[in-house]
């Protein structure tokens, strides 16, 4: 979104168009705020349910925003809460708990604008400590990643 692909700790990326400070709370509201006021952002509704061994992902075409939208379909795994012993720096000696940890990208797809729907078998996505996934659906491609169109989260146990 800023176009250096870099990161920086803490950071948020707000609906992936606005990035802001972690630990900046006011901030975040106010970038959560702004950005649903942007055309498209968040408004392609998005589904995701667990059946057997695989997940079901649907995308459906958005009731309002944009003509013509587009984007990818991705699919994250997710630890919910890891636990870590910080070693040195500020926090030296603390256990920090890190919430909702991505732990595997995978690109389900490409959305054209119209509904849509696309079958992950879980083994794609399992690993140690993975208890969740999110699916989203993101403007631009992985290169020049856009907005954030929609998403959903499930638990997986």
């Amino acid at each position: 979104m800023r176009g250096d692909r870099e990161v920086y700790t803490p950071q948020v990326v707000v609906n992936g168009s606005a990035h802001v400070v972690g630990s900046d709370r006011a901030g975040i509201e106010e970038a959560i705020g702004d950005t649903k006021k942007s055309d498209g952002v968040m408004s392609v509704p998005v589904a995701m349910t667990l059946a057997g061994k695989q997940i079901n992902v649907s995308v459906a075409a958005p009731s309002n925003g944009p003509a013509a939208m587009h984007g990818e379909v991705w699919i994250c795994s997710i630890s919910k809460a890891v636990s870590i012993a910080i070693g040195r720096g500020e926090n030296g000696g603390r256990q920090v708990t890190y919430h909702n940890v991505v732990r595997n990208l995978l690109k389900v797809g490409d959305w054209d604008g119209s509904s849509g729907s696309w079958t992950v078998p879980l083994e794609n996505i399992s690993r140690e400590g993975v208890d969740a996934a999110v699916v989203y659906v993101q403007d631009g491609n992985r290169d020049r990643p856009g907005p954030m169109l929609g998403a959903a989260f499930t638990s997986l146990h």
